[in-house]
């Protein structure tokens, strides 16, 4: 072989291995660009984004009339042992809301101890009542009273509603005007009770925030 021939094939040679090389960047083509996956990640976080503001918007807080119906609604059923006593445990801690009480009638210690359980206490010093009379003196002294003057005066849950010798909590008001309650002291319990309008009216309520 010729030295001419010799250089030929050598050259041909390269020129077969070189051709792999050059197709090698055409491989990385099937990549797709950055800015695609950017895009793809930026749609992905703004509808998280606005999912999350959508939940945050539908959980308000909490007043504290609602933050009373929500705890005394869980009391309905406590009942005095014996009946007729005027106590049992669960009676016993809610007379420790008022200071001095002792064992006697429970519809306002029950509504001194829902205020100050939810951080509304009733009285000057959170001393809570034993009487019906004291929480409602109480609350026109401290501007908290809401005299029912009629028919256009419409409680709210969470209301305290007083009437001559007795107490309760406003748990909800029906469209029609029904008056459905929490009441301590309700036939030797915690009861739910419901007034049609016109039925039993109440001599007024206490708001207490």
């Amino acid at each position: 072989m010729s030295y001419d021939v010799a250089l030929a094939r050598i050259a041909q040679l390269q020129s077969l291995f070189a051709a792999p090389a050059a197709a090698a960047p055409a491989a990385t083509a099937t990549t797709p660009p950055a800015s695609t996956t950017t895009f793809s990640t930026a749609l992905q976080s703004a509808g998280t984004a606005t999912l999350a503001g959508t939940t945050a918007a539908q959980q308000p807080a909490s007043s504290a009339g609602q933050a009373i119906v929500n705890l005394v609604s869980n009391e309905v059923g406590v009942a005095e042992q014996p009946p007729g006593s005027n106590d049992s445990p669960r009676i016993a801690q809610y007379r420790q809301a008022t200071a001095g009480s002792g064992v006697g009638p429970w519809c306002a210690y029950f509504t001194s101890w829902a205020a100050r359980e939810t951080g509304v206490p009733l009285g000057d010093n959170g001393q809570g009542f034993g009487r019906v009379d004291d929480v409602y003196a109480w609350a026109q002294k401290a501007g908290k009273a809401i005299p029912n003057t009629g028919a256009d005066v419409k409680p709210q849950p969470g209301d305290l509603i007083v009437w001559d010798e007795h107490i309760g909590v406003v748990e909800s008001v029906g469209t029609d005007g029904t008056i459905n309650t929490i009441e301590g002291n309700s036939s030797d319990q915690v009861s739910r009770r419901s007034y049609a309008p016109g039925q039993r009216p109440a001599i007024g309520y206490v708001r207490l925030g």
